[in-house]
């Protein structure tokens, strides 16, 4: 297959990158780092400051990927920083609708991430795809996000929407906690209670395979595993599988300092079920906790 991929040189895009050159497809870029993502892909690039690149990329391709975004928890959350992270994902999916739209011969599918700060916070409350909107700045930017990608289905091509939680793997916010435990300084951020609803790296990369392969996925899915954790069982458990105490925790206000607004969705976190998944009968292959660290630590 012909497949467009926004987000290619992050974490996830990384990895899905590697497993689609492995099945022999024809791998088109979309990148406003051009130079970087030809290094750390070798695959064609498109340079998304130009606006015939975005056309060029999505003629006659079969599938899109869409999983470009600033990451959400690495800087303060000032106002610019809030308006960045908005931007990247709203303005880029936009973008390319828009050249999906125009293009004479169209994708099949588009693929799209969101994420499950769509349904705010709460240590108590589970939430599915059914669920409603939370009223926080990242459910906000979750909301104008799907609802861009939504235009696509006018153009008549299949929309999957991945609303991912915590993404397991040897990167991202778990590989920032490898740090402190490997010094025998880990332990749970805050008060240890809230809820981390995850999904391997390995079984995320395979969701979006099925999901360009599948024609009866269609619509939004909750792109976590069956088994949500509390921060202090995911402390104790990368303990164990580090072998290194997990009893030192991260105080409230030391995330607070370094993030601002965005500590909270650490702090306070969601139980996110992947019920419409379930009911497709995906398959994980880390569906606990402990095999997805143990996959990449040794």
């Amino acid at each position: 297959m012909k497949i467009a991929i926004t987000g290619a040189t992050g974490f996830v895009g990384q990895r899905l990158v590697e497993r689609l050159q492995a099945e022999g497809h024809e791998l088109r870029i979309l990148s406003q780092r051009p130079t970087v993502a030809q290094q750390l892909t070798g695959c064609q690039v498109f340079d998304t400051a130009t606006e015939t690149s975005w056309l060029a990329a999505l003629e006659g391709a079969d599938a899109v990927v869409n999983l470009a975004g600033e990451p959400i928890a690495e800087q303060r959350w000032t106002p610019a920083q809030k308006q960045r992270l908005k931007n990247s994902r709203v303005q880029t999916t936009r973008a390319l609708v828009t050249a999906i739209t125009a293009a004479t011969q169209k994708p099949q599918v588009l693929v799209t991430a969101s994420a499950i700060g769509y349904y705010g916070t709460s240590e108590t409350a589970q939430f599915t795809e059914e669920s409603a909107a939370g009223q926080d700045y990242l459910a906000e930017i979750c909301q104008a996000w799907e609802q861009e990608a939504q235009a696509v289905t006018v153009s008549g091509t299949r929309l999957v929407t991945l609303r991912i939680g915590i993404v397991v793997g040897p990167g991202g916010a778990i590989g920032k906690m490898l740090g402190p435990f490997k010094l025998f300084a880990g332990g749970p951020i805050g008060s240890g209670r809230q809820w981390v609803s995850w999904i391997q790296r390995e079984d995320l990369v395979s969701l979006i395979l099925e999901a360009i392969a599948n024609p009866s996925y269609q619509g939004t899915y909750n792109a976590t595993a069956p088994q949500a954790v509390r921060m202090a069982d995911l402390s104790a458990t990368l303990g164990e599988v580090l072998q290194r105490p997990s009893w030192l925790p991260v105080p409230a206000f030391a995330l607070e300092a370094l993030l601002g607004e965005g500590a909270l969705l650490v702090l306070e976190g969601q139980q996110v079920l992947p019920k419409r998944l379930e009911a497709a009968g995906f398959q994980f292959r880390y569906p606990d906790l402990k095999s997805a660290l143990q996959q990449f630590l040794p």
